[in-house]
């Protein structure tokens, strides 16, 4: 899918796309952290028909609707395609070693071989965190490697 950005000057970004069925679809990610959800004419590619003004609480919301679910469906595709290829969704508990440092602190990928490929945090998915993304407590970490090795992630995060 392509997906085409663009700065607005004084207000923020533009992300926009074309679905499947001929749709245009935008969000206008303002400075202020507001967020717009634009559905254009179909026949007007100019004219919007629709435009929704989401707050923290209603992106976050459709974020933890579209994005984790689609994330764990990618990843089970890949499942079927190659053998052997396992992923898992494994929660910080609260108790964890792990709770309040770094995935870089953690060195998954050196000490087990897997991958960590997203962090859920209430209802928001960060995508390939690099070494400074800081886990919390409830945190669900989205493994992806042989099932030896993701389940030896699963034991760092749980005891260290």
């Amino acid at each position: 899918m392509d997906i085409q950005q663009t700065a607005l000057p004084g207000i923020g970004l533009k992300h926009e796309f074309d679905t499947h069925s001929g749709r245009h679809i935008a969000v206008i990610s303002h400075r202020s952290g507001r967020r717009d959800l634009i559905v254009y004419d179909r026949n007007d590619p100019d004219r919007a028909c629709e435009a929704i003004a989401l707050n923290d609480d209603e992106a976050d919301a459709l974020v933890e609707l579209l994005g984790a679910p689609r994330i764990v469906q990618r990843l089970n595709d890949l499942h079927r395609e190659i053998e052997g290829l396992v992923s898992l969704q494994l929660p910080i508990p609260a108790g964890s070693p792990y709770a309040g440092r770094t995935l870089g602190e953690a060195r998954i990928r050196t000490r087990t071989g897997a991958s960590v490929v997203a962090v859920v945090r209430r209802g928001q998915v960060q995508t390939s965190p690099g070494p400074d993304y800081r886990f919390e407590a409830g945190d669900v970490v989205v493994v992806v490697g042989d099932e030896e090795n993701t389940s030896e992630v699963s034991d760092i995060l749980t005891d260290g």
